[in-house]
């Protein structure tokens, strides 16, 4: 990793996309370290590069609560003094649906970790995969057909996007980097998804088990907003149904709900540890690569509270493989050449995309053995 990689990647952060100069004020807010969620590196890069740009910058500790709850007023207060509050804690990501905190102008990043920052993910220009998001968005929404497949035997199909008219539904907090489009809603979709090594939380909550452990594919069939059954090993049938049964019932869902989908559109992003080694930091730090397309399930909201993950989606948009065997083609998205054109850090990273998302050795995505 050089130090100047890692410097692009914290003014990326703080300037391209959290539009800071000096004089401005941040706030940092980490989580303890003690949970070894991010790492120390991360942190110290960002508050370094922002103090040497003469951005007033504090950091605190947030206390991290594993199934939410209200964010403390002593920091809410500080995050309205502030001219932008970067989370570098999972706190950011379980608000990121809060309608309410969008006047605190938050950002998460999911950036985990220095060598994350440094890398294409961190590096990439955000204002180009700000478009790239929009430009996606607006391909899924004037679809008139949708259908993804995967080479395990994923195949479930709909209509267009049904955006929300006020336009994509979306987070109140700013991702960094940006490297999903928004949730595609699941009414008017239907088929199967082959889960393969296990399930998974969301981020929404952090709860025990996190992970359900699968010894073979698992066939998750569903008709709009519901799973309707499984199918695969017996072990397996009834540890997804148990493992849905009993998250349902510890946050009162309806735990057979499917709320949405969306897939990565960053392909700097790269998970370079198996899955099964942390389920938590992998949910929060490999989605991002367009080798992943996950669902969000257990729960009528997003992100839901299990997340269905598939690996290597094609996804054809009225019939155009935009996504093929999880390479996601920016060409053939409406001004996604231009884009290409205009950022040569957006260029590389599609020129040369990380194809680690947190496989096991067998290549494929594993639980514990």
């Amino acid at each position: 990793m050089q130090q100047s990689d890692l410097r692009l990647g914290a003014e990326n952060l703080l300037v391209n996309c959290g539009g800071l100069s000096a004089g401005d004020r941040l706030l940092v807010l980490q989580e303890d370290p003690g949970n070894s969620y991010y790492d120390k590196a991360i942190v110290e890069a960002v508050v370094t590069c922002a103090r040497d740009m003469e951005i007033r910058t504090e950091l605190r500790t947030i206390p991290f609560e594993p199934t939410g709850g209200p964010i403390p007023q002593s920091i809410i207060n500080a995050m309205r003094q502030a001219d932008r509050t970067l989370f570098l804690s999972r706190t950011g990501d379980q608000i990121r649906f809060d309608a309410t905190m969008a006047d605190t102008r938050p950002i998460m990043s999911y950036a985990l970790d220095a060598e994350m920052l440094a890398s294409g993910f961190g590096r990439a220009h955000y204002a180009g995969f700000v478009a790239l998001k929009d430009a996606v968005n607006a391909m899924f929404a004037g679809a008139s057909s949708i259908r993804v497949t995967c080479p395990l035997g994923t195949d479930f199909s709909g209509p267009g996007a049904n955006y929300a008219p006020s336009g994509a539904a979306d987070v109140s907090v700013t991702r960094f980097p940006m490297s999903v489009f928004a949730p595609v809603p699941a009414q008017g979709f239907s088929g199967v998804l082959m889960q393969e090594g296990f399930l998974v939380g969301t981020g929404s909550k952090f709860y025990e088990p996190y992970g359900c452990d699968l010894k073979e594919p698992l066939a998750v069939h569903f008709t709009d907003n519901h799973l309707t059954h499984f199918k695969g090993h017996e072990m397996d049938v009834h540890c997804a149904q148990m493992h849905y049964a009993e998250v349902g019932q510890k946050f009162n869902i309806d735990p057979m709900s499917m709320h949405s989908w969306h897939a990565g559109i960053h392909p700097g992003c790269a998970y370079t540890l198996p899955a099964a080694d942390n389920y938590q930091r992998w949910s929060g730090g490999a989605f991002g690569n367009p080798r992943l397309l996950h669902f969000h399930t257990c729960g009528d909201y997003a992100p839901g509270e299990i997340s269905l993950n598939v690996l290597d989606p094609t996804i054809l948009i009225d019939g155009i493989a935009v996504w093929k065997d999880g390479v996601l083609d920016p060409n053939l998205v409406p001004g996604g050449s231009d884009l290409i054109a205009q950022y040569s850090s957006i260029k590389t990273v599609f020129d040369s995309p990380a194809q680690e998302v947190g496989q096991g050795h067998t290549g494929r995505l594993v639980g514990v053995q």
